[in-house]
């Protein structure tokens, strides 16, 4: 017999993997309806001729997910996403959709298309149909001036969207340029979408760091006890790349779950990335695992100031992070040039090991 999802969620609070949370049960029963529709209705055709007349059943409302981080809202998605028996499904983070649908429209305007946007809409449309976003945030005023017109594209094609946020539909893109322009798509969130605020007490990736140790050194002795924070913190999600698009490039996080990203200093630190890179990723996760940092020095120069801007940029976002590196902060970079300036570094990296840092 086919299982809801609260059942599902069920057995995995009584295996021990999820801990018992009325408002996640809530949550997983909103989310029932929309999987039932999706697996009896969502590929339906009318008329004589499958495929001739192709108009698809209205879709019901989609789900606007939100609340603060460690909530649970993610494994709830993952959840859904994977329970729901259609292969016409994305999931997929908000910013890393955003960055393609530019890409695509920039592409598009190389061709002389007139309406940029819509192919990418069109594509999305003829792929999916059920399309969930993680974190959707708008800090950035191309993201705000294109996501209103995609989404009225994307509901009209039937495509049922479901997305989480750590913020009310209200304080997106809030005190942002030309705000005024971005309302309408507000106002097309509340009428389209079922808005759930998920006010759970528990910030479950918090309480998986409560009293663990979050800087290791050496390095090489710090892999079963990051591996072990790994898998709590990403509560059975699937696991996967990140890739985000930043100015014409693809960078990829080559492990990533439930707002946590896993890397090594030299996925981040060893290519020719900058700030616009550091940025984008600081705005995609909300932990990062960053493993073996080395010792510093002239030596490795432009990893090292990379090391910096990356750290600095982290700090400023308020992205909380778990890191293996070669020694204590102080004595990571203790000569040649920039090993002065590093003493800010160093800092901040111990001002980042508390376990308040970043709530």
């Amino acid at each position: 017999m086919r299982e809801t999802l609260t059942e599902i969620l069920d057995k995995r609070v009584a295996s021990g993997a999820l801990k018992a949370d009325p408002q996640q049960r809530e949550v997983a029963a909103l989310l029932e309806p929309l999987r039932l529709w999706l697996e009896t209705q969502a590929d339906r055709r009318t008329g004589l001729f499958k495929g001739l007349l192709t108009k698809a059943p209205a879709p019901p409302k989609g789900l606007y997910l939100w609340g603060g981080v460690g909530r649970g809202k993610s494994m709830l998605m993952d959840l859904f996403v994977e329970a729901t028996e259609t292969k016409r499904k994305r999931r997929v983070h908000f910013h890393a959709f955003m960055q393609e649908a530019h890409h695509a429209m920039h592409a598009a305007r190389q061709k002389g298309i007139a309406d940029a946007l819509a192919p990418f809409a069109a594509q999305i449309i003829a792929d999916v149909r059920l399309l969930a976003f993680d974190e959707m945030q708008i800090n950035d005023i191309t993201d705000a001036m294109v996501v209103g017109r995609l989404f009225e594209m994307l509901l009209a094609g039937g495509v049922v969207i479901v997305t989480t946020s750590n913020r009310p539909p209200e304080d997106l893109y809030k005190n942002g340029l030309n705000r005024v322009l971005f309302l309408p798509f507000i106002a097309l969130i509340r009428d389209k979408f079922v808005v759930h605020a998920l006010q759970s007490p528990s910030d479950y990736r918090q309480h998986r760091l409560e009293g663990a140790q979050v800087y290791f050194h050496p390095a090489g002795k710090a892999g079963p006890a990051i591996d072990a924070l790994w898998l709590g913190l990403v509560a059975g999600a699937a696991v996967g790349p990140l890739h985000l698009a930043v100015n014409g490039r693809m960078i990829e996080l080559p492990l990533y779950a439930n707002g946590v990203a896993r890397v090594t200093f030299w996925d981040l630190c060893a290519k020719p990335m900058g700030p616009a890179d550091y940025l984008a990723i600081a705005g995609a996760v909300r932990l990062l695992i960053l493993e073996g940092i080395p010792q510093l020095s002239s030596s490795n120069y432009n990893e090292a100031k990379r090391f910096v801007t990356l750290i600095d940029t982290l700090y400023e976002a308020k992205v909380k992070l778990i890191c293996s590196a070669a020694d204590t902060p102080e004595r990571l970079y203790i000569e040649g040039e920039g090993s002065f300036e590093f003493a800010r570094t160093a800092s901040r990296l111990r001002e980042m090991q508390a376990a308040d840092w970043g709530s």
